[in-house]
């Protein structure tokens, strides 16, 4: 007698199912990771909040470190598709040696709004700032990748324009000073919200808005005095 292969859509029930057991791990975990870090937060207390059998995890994600470097590949997943928008422009700008400075300062305006709405928006986006935070911290596994990440999504794409809107090295380093000073900007929305500018209002859709125009003004006041000088 032959064993028969049970019908597609079985298949794919099951699939959908165990794609749908992963996720509920995941966004538990991360959510866990980020109020508890990574040694208090175990994986039984993973498991039971997700509604699912300890093993579960083991099947998934093989163990804790594991389960806790999906999460950081999830970041860095969610990370390139904010940032798709826009990078490739920049990568094109940057790789073209006749780009007006005018437009790279354009574009580097468009990168540090973009980042502004990657760090105030999206699913889960307090578990995500303080899992950046707790990362720095902890030295928890993964931290390179997040690193690596920031470096070649939002650190090295800015120093490119800021340094050819200076007319200087990448290498040197007041250029690398003048980046974070920039970044540093986008950045400090990543802490706690609950201050008295934004009483009352949170992260609503206005708060994000005022953010971005207030980066983008500083940020255009800033290649404008560098443009002014390149052009003496």
């Amino acid at each position: 007698m032959i064993d028969t292969p049970p019908p597609v859509r079985s298949r794919q029930t099951v699939q959908v199912r165990g794609e749908d057991t992963r996720r509920r791990i995941l966004e538990t975990a991360l959510n866990l990771f980020a109020t508890q870090g990574y040694e208090g937060a175990s994986t039984r207390q993973i498991a039971e909040g997700a509604g699912v059998k300890l093993p579960a995890i083991q099947y998934y994600f093989g163990n804790k470190e594991g389960l806790y470097r999906a999460i950081i590949e999830d970041i860095v997943a969610n990370t390139e598709r904010e940032m798709a928008s826009v990078a490739p422009r920049v990568r094109a700008a940057l790789d073209a040696a006749d780009t007006p400075r005018e437009e790279l300062a354009s574009l580097l305006c468009e990168m540090l709004e973009t980042f502004v709405g990657l760090v105030t928006s999206g699913a889960q986006v307090e578990s995500r700032r303080l899992i950046f935070a707790r990362a720095e911290v902890e030295e928890t596994p993964g931290l390179d990748i997040l690193h690596e990440n920031g470096m070649r999504q939002i650190f090295n794409p800015c120093l490119g324009l800021l340094s050819r809107i200076h007319g200087k090295p990448t290498a040197e380093a007041e250029m690398t000073v003048r980046t974070l000073a920039l970044i540093g900007q986008v950045v400090i929305f990543c802490n706690n919200h609950k201050r008295p500018v934004l009483a009352g209002n949170g992260l609503d859709a206005e708060s994000v808005r005022l953010m971005k125009l207030v980066v983008r003004e500083h940020t255009e006041a800033v290649c404008r005095a560098a443009l002014a000088i390149s052009a003496k």
